[in-house]
């Protein structure tokens, strides 16, 4: 293949970027059209999979991002003392309702549920997690809340579509 000498290339853009990147900025960075850096991305994933290397390649927030294998996360646990953030329930209710609903102002997930949000909200956005995205078109013009790229990097995911259907969690026999 022509561009296979540009594997070290986008390995070292990953590396050093450290954020994920999406196809199109690794093509206006090398110069090659995007189907080639698809290409060239999946043969340097498979490099990784195939080998006892300690990395991969993950794709989160519409772009690559270069990660440890989680299998690996024992080991790097004993190099740095991590001491994980974990979010309240409480915190993690309000996620899934942005999450799910957005754009969604603080009163629509008060009314979800059943308590002022107003400290979550405030956590969750200094998390980075989720942050205003507008505003409503209704009396006083309330913020609209939705997730953030940082969500989607801490949840593994892609995009939105790659959110769970909450039809596979709704019992459909409730009332």
């Amino acid at each position: 293949m022509f561009y296979h000498h540009l594997k070290g290339h986008i390995e070292a853009l990953l590396f050093a970027y450290g954020n994920p990147i999406t196809t199109d900025k690794f093509s206006e960075i090398l110069e090659v059209d995007r189907e080639n850096v698809t290409m060239l991305l999946e043969e340097l994933k498979q490099d990784m999979v195939n080998s006892d290397r300690g990395l991969t390649i993950s794709e989160v927030a519409d772009g690559y991002q270069l990660c440890s294998k989680p299998e690996l996360a024992p080991i790097i646990e004993r190099l740095v003392d991590v001491h994980e953030s974990r979010l309240s329930l409480a915190a993690m209710e309000t996620l899934a309702i942005v999450a799910f609903k957005q754009p969604v102002t603080r009163l629509e997930m008060e009314n979800i549920r059943g308590v002022k949000v107003d400290g979550v909200v405030n956590t969750l956005t200094d998390r980075g997690l989720i942050r205003e995205v507008g505003r409503k078109d209704a009396i006083g013009r309330p913020i609209l809340y939705g997730t953030t790229e940082e969500f989607l990097k801490c949840f593994g995911l892609k995009n939105l579509e790659d959110l769970p259907n909450l039809s596979e969690f709704i019992d459909s026999e409730r009332p």
